[in-house]
């Protein structure tokens, strides 16, 4: 989860690692460290704390030099501290590396370099893999290219790794298995990272390397991919990115998470933008179009996913039962390939994740394909992990999203998803063509209604000072709201670090009950279509034991508006697209508690945006 930068080329290194560490911090920003090669000597200087510490304690050292890479963390192996920082040197000195992933199997190699003879200066497993590349580099007597491959096939783990050796001054040696690399390609100079936001202004050429697989990145020539499992050689396939740099500054807004709350409206239209045509009452997407029957014929969905992106799910779940009558399992990532699953050829698995590169979702994938079953991708960067290794998939076309608590993709998910479950329902014939046609339209018509939710914003910031205070909350929802439920108590426990759970509705009297008294406020998700009056008793239920009431209800709202404490409204719709419209207020609410309460709203406390470690 941690980013990584490289660069070789002409230009100075130090400006272009430290502000490509600055656009990748959403991946980790617990400690920062930079290593810079003047031609004669590597300069390093790390530290705990953000890239903006490391930009101040960087000048203690020697800025000079055009090949430089640089490091942002997520702490996993080690606790968050000047030492553990990356990068890391090998024992001589001469060998120099980031890392992003964990080696599992860490352990046993730092015992055996210990008895001969190496010392270890920190507790990250990242030191333990410099020192064995630089034992295999002189007990093989091999360049450092054949020194990591060799290297690489003794270790169990994850890795996105980057490696300089100031004897072989002209080159950078980068590897991937897991966690994600991209190269971009410049005109007599490379680019490294996580993802492709570093280089972007300098190049929109990237080559995206594959699992097990090494480059060599030499300047003045072209890189050389190979496999890292058996030396076969393997050729770059060079694509064109579409990110824009525009589309990764703030733009005005005061924190990446607001601008893209306020992006929604646009990400939506962007998501099935050439896809639904509701005059013509067609969608096109043509991943569903080559494998329909894959689809019609699968005896259940099963839908894989983490943190917001599984709440997407369960609100698919919802749409493919109900719109295309499909049976859906929707499964946490995290657990699916620990329990054992029963999959056969004819289940299909949908994997969403908005970076791509979600590992416990990935894992998922392996072992869905390993049984024989059809795999669908859901995600939002183009190029992916989990791109390259589905069937078939959807781009969420959302753009790039930095703020670490997921917003605008949790919609364009929603989105992605309906306009599969409208397909498969029109080929399996589920409802009449006049029910499918105002399904289109009215899916056309939802980012202006997200624009009319995103109104209410200086209502929700007073609404938000009256309960910034709190330190436990509860939010309920019925049916397609419950998911949405789930996904704001999600949003509050990310940011604001206050308590928060989420529960269908009539679960409240399950237990939940017990603990609502004067000092706890209640989310209810109310709108008119979807289980009112069961809401409407729910409500009462609270309000009869002195809970504070926060409702999200349709426009025009009475009954909830005399029992609610505070009520915010939003656009009626059909109640299968409600969670489009009332995730809107509960992003807001918890965006303004947490800027009232002094947190980091971008960058929580121990999250990080892209999970690629287990």
């Amino acid at each position: 989860m941690c980013g990584i930068v490289g660069y070789i080329g002409h230009r100075e290194a130090f400006p272009i690692v430290i502000k490509g560490l600055q656009r990748l911090e959403y991946r980790g920003y617990d400690s920062a460290g930079i290593a810079l090669y003047d031609g004669n000597q590597i300069n390093l200087s790390k530290t705990k704390g953000k890239v903006e510490d490391l930009k101040n304690k960087a000048k203690e050292i020697s800025q000079a030099g055009s090949i430089g890479i640089g490091h942002t963390r997520w702490a996993t192996h080690g606790v968050p501290n000047d030492v553990n920082s990356h990068p890391h040197y090998s024992n001589s000195g001469n060998l120099v590396i980031i890392h992003n992933g964990i080696i599992e199997n860490y352990e046993a190699i730092k015992q055996e370099l210990t008895k001969r003879g190496y010392t270890f200066q920190s507790d990250t497993d990242t030191e333990v893999l410099i020192n064995l590349i630089e034992e295999v580099k002189k007990t093989e007597d091999v360049k450092l290219g054949k020194a990591v491959q060799i290297a690489l096939n003794q270790v169990v783990g994850a890795y996105a790794i980057a490696v300089f050796d100031k004897e072989k001054p002209d080159e950078i040696v980068v590897a991937k298995l897991g966690s994600p690399l991209a190269i971009g390609i410049g005109e007599g100079e490379f680019f490294i990272a996580s993802d492709a936001s570093p280089f972007i202004e300098f190049t929109n050429n990237a080559v995206y390397l594959e699992d097990e697989e090494m480059a060599i990145i030499r300047l003045g020539k072209e890189i050389k991919l190979r496999k890292i499992k058996d030396d076969a050689v393997a050729y770059p396939r060079i694509l064109e990115l579409q990110m824009n740099l525009e589309e990764i500054e703030k733009g005005g807004y005061d924190h990446f998470m607001l601008k893209e709350i306020y992006e929604q409206p646009r990400a939506i239209k962007d998501t099935y933008r050439g896809r639904l045509l509701a005059d013509q009452g067609l969608i096109r997407m043509a991943g569903i179009d080559l494998n329909m029957e894959k689809f019609l014929n699968a005896n259940r969905i099963i839908i894989v996913a983490c943190g917001t992106s599984w709440h997407a799910g369960l609100v698919a779940e919802y749409i493919f039962e109900d719109l295309a009558r499909i049976p859906v399992e929707v499964e946490y990532a995290s657990e699916f390939r620990y329990r054992n699953p029963v999959i056969t050829d004819k289940d299909v698995l949908i994997a969403i994740s908005q970076s791509g590169e979600t590992a416990d979702t990935l894992a998922a994938i392996k072992l869905a394909k390993e049984k024989g079953a059809f795999v669908f991708g859901v995600c939002n960067v183009v190029g992916s992990s989990i791109a390259r290794e589905t069937d078939a998939g959807a781009y969420t076309h959302a753009g790039p999203e930095i703020g670490v608590a997921s917003t605008k993709a949790f919609t364009t998910q929603i989105t992605v998803l309906t306009l599969m479950a409208l397909k498969l329902a029109k080929a399996k014939g589920s409802f009449s063509e006049t029910k499918y046609r105002e399904y289109l339209s009215e899916l056309e018509t939802i980012p202006n209604k997200v624009e009319k939710s995103l109104e209410s914003n200086a209502l929700i910031e007073i609404i938000a000072d009256v309960y910034k205070e709190s330190t436990n909350c509860l939010y309920l929802g019925r049916g397609y709201n419950f998911p949405v439920a789930l996904e704001g108590a999600l949003k509050l426990k990310e940011i604001s670090y206050i308590h928060a759970e989420g529960y269908p509705a009539a679960e409240m009297k399950h237990g939940p009950i017990a603990l609502i008294d004067e000092q706890m406020p209640v989310f209810v998700i109310a709108t008119k279509k979807g289980h009112y009056e069961k809401v409407v008793s729910n409500i009462q239920e609270i309000k009869s034991r002195k809970g504070k009431i926060i409702a999200i209800v349709t426009e025009g709202d009475e009954q909830v508006k005399d029992l609610a404490d505070h009520v915010i409204e939003v656009p009626e719709t059909l109640e299968s697209l409600t969670p489009l419209l009332t995730t809107i207020p509960l992003q807001l609410l918890s965006y303004h508690i947490a800027v009232m309460r002094g947190c980091n709203v971008d960058q929580p406390r121990n999250l990080a945006k892209s999970v690629t470690v287990e």
